[in-house]
């Protein structure tokens, strides 16, 4: 079967694709249909942080599927109430309740405050927080009451901020966005704002969560106490799953306007613990911190003139070009390597957590020889 044409011949096509079929993967690698190698810097958009096809997470699926696949959350179950203890003790302090998928609400306020350039997801809630039009005015109008201000400015925060503020809605490290750390006083900072006027900090760790930045939590890093922390992406090992974490405050009391058909769902839970336990014991964290060091370091020495700017933290590096990043990122998959974009111009890195150094300098190699091949030029349609 050709699966390319196929795929494009029933897809619906409002997804655009890259020419490639790719059918297997282990670690950090990925092979497609002819059996040609890749080393994944895309790591399922940050969903695979322990690798492809990790031996924990493939026991731990087929042993939950092979017991209990589906049970409602209207019931308790063993392997859901395990998963809520793991993740209350592995959050930051203060987080002690846990809401798997879907969207709360506590405070009686109306508006949300959101940063320039975020981006937290495309459903109609998530996708009001998100700031670039390009994902919003195809779907408006959206929800009301959502602003924007800029990042990384505490006086525009503080301007923001008012009596009928929610909540303020921000990532640590903007990875859509162009991969832009956020400023651990301006962190603080906004988190202050939020504790003097009675507004909700809410952290968005959906990429950055689960050991991809170098600690467990971006939020770590700068000692931050979020009143919300969303996760989702890296906690199933690449399943879909999301949780809410939030404060006995921030905890809304029984309702029935929320509600999840698959929150909690058994394989997905047991998934979710596997995945936690090998990012726990096998130091993933620690290890996205060295080899992200590492990782920036080798690439600021083949850096070039069309190179703007190299930053991140831990695994999640973006290369900022001073042309678009779709020539790149083509040049790299040709030479068997796959990475993201992160706008226009930036070049996302995004492995899963347990590549190597020698697979680093894989990546390094055929990046230098990517940035020399590429031309400043529009590039075509932008990648995905």
């Amino acid at each position: 079967m050709d699966y390319l044409a196929t795929e494009d011949r029933y897809s619906t096509g409002v997804i655009p694709k890259r020419e490639v079929v790719i059918v297997r993967g282990l670690g950090a690698r990925v092979w497609d249909e002819q059996g040609r190698e890749y080393i994944d810097c895309v790591g399922g958009q940050g969903t695979a942080n322990i690798g492809h096809c990790h031996p924990a997470l493939v026991s731990a699926i087929a042993e939950q599927a092979s017991r209990l696949s589906v049970c409602p959350e209207v019931f308790h179950n063993d392997v859901r109430a395990k998963l809520l203890e793991t993740l209350v003790q592995i959050a930051p302090e203060g987080l002690v309740h846990v809401y798997l998928c879907n969207s709360r609400a506590s405070t009686g306020r109306t508006e949300i405050v959101a940063a320039m350039r975020g981006f937290h997801g495309r459903t109609f809630g998530a996708l009001s927080a998100t700031w670039n039009p390009k994902y919003r005015e195809p779907f408006e109008p959206l929800v009301p009451g959502f602003s924007h201000v800029k990042y990384n400015d505490l006086g525009a925060m503080d301007a923001a901020i008012t009596d009928k503020t929610a909540g303020v809605l921000l990532e640590v490290v903007q990875g859509e966005g162009g991969v832009r750390p956020g400023d651990g006083d301006y962190l603080a900072g906004v988190q202050a704002l939020c504790r003097l006027r009675g507004a909700r900090f809410i952290v968005d760790e959906v990429q950055t969560g689960l050991g991809r930045t170098g600690r467990l939590f971006a939020c770590d890093h700068y000692d931050l106490k979020p009143d919300l922390l969303c996760i989702a992406k890296a906690l199933a090992g690449g399943l879909p799953m999301g949780a809410t974490l939030c404060t006995a405050a921030a905890a809304a009391v029984p309702t029935m306007s929320h509600g999840s058909t698959f929150g909690g769902n058994p394989v997905l839970c047991a998934a979710a613990l596997a995945s936690i336990g090998v990012i726990r014991e096998e130091r993933l964290a620690k290890h996205a911190q060295e080899n992200g060091v590492y990782f920036r370091a080798q690439l600021e020495k083949i850096r070039t003139p069309n190179v703007r700017e190299i930053r991140g933290m831990g695994l999640l590096i973006g290369v900022e070009l001073k042309g678009k990043s779709t020539p790149v990122l083509r040049s790299l998959m040709a030479r068997g390597v796959l990475a993201l974009p992160a706008g226009n111009t930036v070049v996302r890195f995004l492995p899963p957590l347990v590549i190597s150094k020698e697979e680093i300098d894989i990546v390094v190699e055929q990046t230098a020889a990517a940035l020399r091949e590429a031309k400043d030029d529009d590039g075509g349609k932008d990648e995905g």
